[in-house]
């Protein structure tokens, strides 16, 4: 009985807070959560802009065709979700509240002036304009009103779209702990999600058939669905977003209980000796004695584990890659020599899906602390089928006589390895400023940092 009237309660008050309106300005949480929104403001020092591409040049070639080859930096803190959205080359230089290659879809996890449109506008209504189109309207980056109720601590879905997945693979957020409705409220943005066209909610989770990369890609291939063509195999691809929830399900943590906000959001005690979640959401590392300590034996080993994993990932990561962007260029090489679709499209589907697995482990951020034995296990697969995609091309190559092995461009930096690929990115830089300061800053007063 008791259970019961806990269901009862809990999907009452989840009724309740989605139909309330939503406070979407962080600053009026301030004064009712001191201590919690200082903790949040501190995501502000996370400020450094890290350019992966130019770290690691693969990436233009892995992603030709698709706007990510453009630009992909590191994920900042929450403090700067807008800024970077808005000023990333990815989303583009529209002119106009319908121009632009993004829609509006786009702003999905990046503010609680989100679902606060929702309830405006209706979900479907915002998801089916462009991106451009709601750019006046966002003005708070991620924070309270993302998690919480309005003026509440307590933790309620604030996108429908994910509350809808989570319902599907029998997780009902009214039905579960404190713990996992935390994770939840963080699995609505770190997640694996598509934009689906036939589906007027347009945001979805490819869950149907569980969690893992493999299940995603099932459920992808039973709906024909792909990303984008690419641009030198013409493959049909697949990106992965950040699929923090899905791998950290299927890891030792969760089935310890261990949830994000365990090691993200550690209890702390403020000066007034009253406890609070750190809403820093920053590294469990500098929390070890209240939160690792429990598994981990020290610090210094937990610390040598986590580099060791680390570099396992990065290794496993390029060794893909290097097999990845070769099967690419060699699909080139064998369509340029006359080679026909029925010929290709063993190979292509072998691409498509060692490039789903090695996307599906590295945009998990955090993976190799996360769910290493996951990510080294998605790559090892990779590799192993772009090995098979490169056997399959050798075959047509040899029947077109293609010599072998096929020349590779300049790769070896990021100039080099978007000019392989076609990009004119000083262009998209000028469009993006003029598109800051005509749009942005004078149409839609948005501060950037």
């Amino acid at each position: 009985m008791k259970t019961l009237n806990k269901i009862m309660l809990s999907m009452a008050l989840a009724s309740a807070t989605a139909t309330a309106a939503i406070q979407a300005d962080n600053e009026s949480w301030q004064q009712q959560f001191p201590t919690q929104y200082q903790s949040w403001k501190t995501t502000s020092e996370k400020s450094e802009i890290v350019d992966v591409i130019a770290e690691d040049p693969n990436l233009a070639v892995l992603w030709a065709g698709y706007s990510f080859a453009k630009e992909y930096n590191k994920a900042r803190g929450h403090y700067y979700a807008l800024t970077d959205v808005t000023q990333i080359l990815r989303t583009g230089a529209p002119k106009s509240d319908s121009d632009g290659p993004q829609p509006a879809a786009c702003w999905s996890c990046k503010s609680p002036d989100v679902p606060r449109m929702y309830q405006q506008v209706g979900e479907s209504n915002f998801n089916k304009e462009a991106w451009a189109k709601w750019g006046a309207e966002m003005s708070n980056n991620i924070g309270c009103a993302d998690c919480h109720a309005a003026g509440s601590a307590d933790q309620v879905m604030t996108r429908p779209y994910a509350e809808r997945a989570m319902e599907k693979v029998g997780l009902p957020f009214a039905e579960q702990d404190a713990e996992m409705q935390a994770a939840q409220t963080c699995g609505q943005c770190h997640v694996e999600y598509f934009f689906d066209k036939q589906d007027s909610q347009n945001v979805r989770f490819p869950w149907e058939h569980g969690f893992t990369g493999e299940g995603a890609e099932k459920f992808y291939d039973s709906i024909g669905y792909s990303d984008w063509t690419h641009q030198i195999s013409k493959a049909p691809m697949l990106k992965a977003q950040h699929p923090e929830f899905e791998t950290w399900s299927t890891s030792m943590h969760a089935d310890m209980g261990v949830t994000c906000i365990t090691c993200h959001m550690p209890k702390k005690t403020n000066a007034a000796g009253q406890e609070y979640s750190d809403h820093n959401v920053g590294n469990a590392f500098a929390a070890f004695d209240s939160v690792c300590a429990d598994c981990h034996d020290s610090k210094e080993e937990m610390a040598q584990l986590i580099e060791s994993n680390k570099h396992a990932v990065n290794d496993a990561k390029l060794a893909a890659e290097a097999v990845i962007v070769r099967a690419h260029f060699e699909a080139k090489a064998a369509w340029d020599a006359g080679a026909n679709a029925d010929e290709m499209a063993p190979a292509l589907q072998l691409i498509r899906k060692a490039q789903w697995r090695w996307d599906f482990a590295i945009a998990s951020h955090g993976i190799h602390v996360h769910n290493p034995s996951e990510a080294l296990r998605l790559l090892a697969d990779a590799k192993a089928m772009g090995l098979q995609a490169q056997v399959a091309l050798a075959n047509v190559l040899t029947k077109y006589a293609v010599a072998q092995p096929v020349a590779l461009p300049d790769l070896s930096t990021k100039a080099a390895a978007q000019k392989a690929v076609g990009l004119d990115i000083e262009k998209d830089r000028a469009d993006k400023q003029q598109f800051l300061k005509e749009v942005v800053e004078k149409q839609w007063g948005m501060e950037l940092h």
